[in-house]
Order: structure tokens, then sequence, then C-alpha cells
């Protein structure tokens, strides 16, 4: 965790106004995003009209095990849990390791992953948001949105990114995260052909960004829940089934509950192989200062819905 720094804050944000100047969550307008557009819409093409026609078992296999690596190294422990975070701190060579492989996902770069992170978990701390930044409108039109637009606010809030620019490897990452994409696809076409640049690279790239918007959605609208959080205008939601695609993302609600845990399955039977990753790495001395509910303590605000199926440990930190 970053000295001194409160676990449970949106960490990247400026959070007091400047003068004359009050970051708004509500007004502002979605427009269609180009880049968005080519990048998402031009994977899933590839995907979908030329991975028919390579499906044999080593793409397939393939395809999970490039999905797989990207989700836990890179989407969840790399980008998630430590960049954005702070839930524990990594060895430098396996930081810029799993930042590396957050950018082989091919979601955003790290500045883009942190800008659209922070400002929607600041906005739903608020009393109210657009619908683009809780997930507030049909499901179809979110997934346009969240997919292929940009939501330009009238009034945004500022950021402070010192802590990304003191590593020069973080912002040739931003310059070239889509480029990343590059080398791979030559590895992949000389050992296997198409075949294995459709399912290794486009297969994966479109999956991980539509699945990442649909549990999104979900876990803003519907499913168990364990906690809510008093003082925000968004609460969270669980989404069981996805679990495991997601190395434990998908247990939302806890998130919502503790966002600054290395550990989001907090209650029996909650799958979480990104924080088995993490313990891992942790015993080899590679990880230290893990962060869990059991080390935060009490959060003000934090109210325990249901005690059905709740760990003792989770519940310890809940605030009174």
């Amino acid at each position: 965790m970053r000295s001194g720094h409160d676990p449970h804050a949106v960490n990247f944000l400026i959070d007091a106004p400047a003068p004359g100047y009050r970051p708004d969550p509500v007004a502002g307008t979605v427009r269609a995003d180009i880049p968005s557009i080519v990048w998402n819409g031009g994977m899933a093409l590839v995907a979908i009209i030329a991975g028919p026609f390579f499906v044999t078992p080593g793409t397939v296999a393939l395809f999970f095990l490039t999905t797989g690596a990207a989700l836990l190294l890179g989407h969840s422990v790399g980008y998630h849990r430590m960049m954005i975070h702070g839930s524990f701190a990594a060895r430098r060579w396996l930081a810029r390791t799993l930042i590396w492989f957050g950018a082989f996902t091919g979601m955003a770069g790290p500045y883009g992953i942190v800008r659209a992170h922070d400002t929607r978990d600041w906005a739903q701390r608020q009393a109210g948001c657009h619908p683009f930044l809780r997930h507030g409108t049909h499901i179809v039109r979110d997934a346009w949105w969240q997919i292929y637009c940009r939501l330009d606010l009238d009034r945004p809030p500022r950021f402070d990114f010192a802590a990304l620019d003191r590593d020069p490897f973080i912002g040739w990452l931003e310059r070239t995260w889509r480029w990343q994409q590059a080398p791979v696809a030559l590895l992949f076409f000389a050992i296997g052909g198409w075949g294995w640049v459709v399912w290794g690279v486009a297969a994966r790239v479109a999956v991980a960004n539509h699945g990442h918007w649909l549990v999104g959605h979900l876990a803003h609208n519907r499913g168990p829940q364990h906690w809510t959080v008093d003082t925000h205008g968004v609460q969270a939601y669980d989404v069981p089934w996805a679990a495991i695609p997601t190395m434990g993302e998908a247990w939302h609600n806890n998130h919502h509950a503790y966002p600054g845990s290395a550990r989001i399955g907090l209650h029996p039977g909650q799958s979480d192989w990104g924080f088995v990753f993490i313990r891992l790495c942790e015993r080899l001395g590679l990880m230290w200062d893990v962060q869990t509910p059991e080390t935060l303590g009490a959060r003000r605000g934090l109210s325990l819905v249901t005690q059905e199926e709740t760990a003792p440990g989770a519940v310890a930190g809940a605030a009174r």
C-alpha cells in the first residue's frame, strides 16, 4: 500500500476542488469514439468473420491460455489490484511485467485505464452521476456507450499522475499499448499462421473488452449483495457466474466495500484466482504489504446487508 494513503480512496484523483472549479459527475455528453470503434469493432469483426475458419484444438487452447494470462496477470492483478488500488507492492521487474500484461489485454494503456476507472469510482461515490458512469441505461445502449463511445464531462475531475510519471516504462506503454499486439501477432503467425493471430489476438481482445463491459453492467444493476456503502450513490452487486473468467473481479460488491483489498473473493466458496496468485508471489518473496479487510480495519459507512455465507474475517472490518 502507498505510504500514508487512504486504502479506500480514489488514488489518482485530486479530490479537493480548485478555486472556482468544482467537478460535476452528472453533466456531460456521450460521443462516438472513432479509435474505440475501429479497435474494438475491428477485433470483434475479425473474430466473428475469420474465427470459424480457424477452429482447431490448438487455436482454441491458445485463446484460453492467452486470455487467461491477460485477465489474471494484466487486468486483475497488474492493472486493477496493484496499479490502481495499490493493494500490494511487488519487485520492480514483476510490477512492470504485470503492467505490460495489462496493456496486452487490449483494453487501454495504464493512464487510460486509471482515468476511466477512477472517474467512474469517484462519480459512483457522489449523490448522483451520469448514466454512463453507473451503467444506468438499457443494456444495448450501455454496450454501445461503454465499448464504442466516450463520455465528455462538462467539468471533469482532475488527476495527479505523479506516481505513474516516475516510471518511463509506464509512459511508453501508454503511448504504444495498441502496438503491443504487433510483436505478439508476428510471433503467433510465425508459429501457427493466421489461425493463431485470429484466436490469439483478435478473439482475445474482443472477448476481453466486450466481456469486461458485460460484467460491469451486471455488477451495477443486479445480483447478490452482502454490503452497502451508506455514503455512495451507486451500490454494487456480485456476478457469481463470472468469478472464474474474471479471476475474482466479479465479486464486485465486495470490491466496493473494500477497494484497497488485494483479496476480492471474501466469502466461503468465492473463487479468487487473482488473490491466489498474489499469495503465491508473497510466499516467494516477490510481493509484500498485501492488504485484506483484516489489515485495512473498519470502514466508516459500510453496512452488512446479510450475514449468510459471510466469512468471519470479512466481517471483522465492517464499520460499526
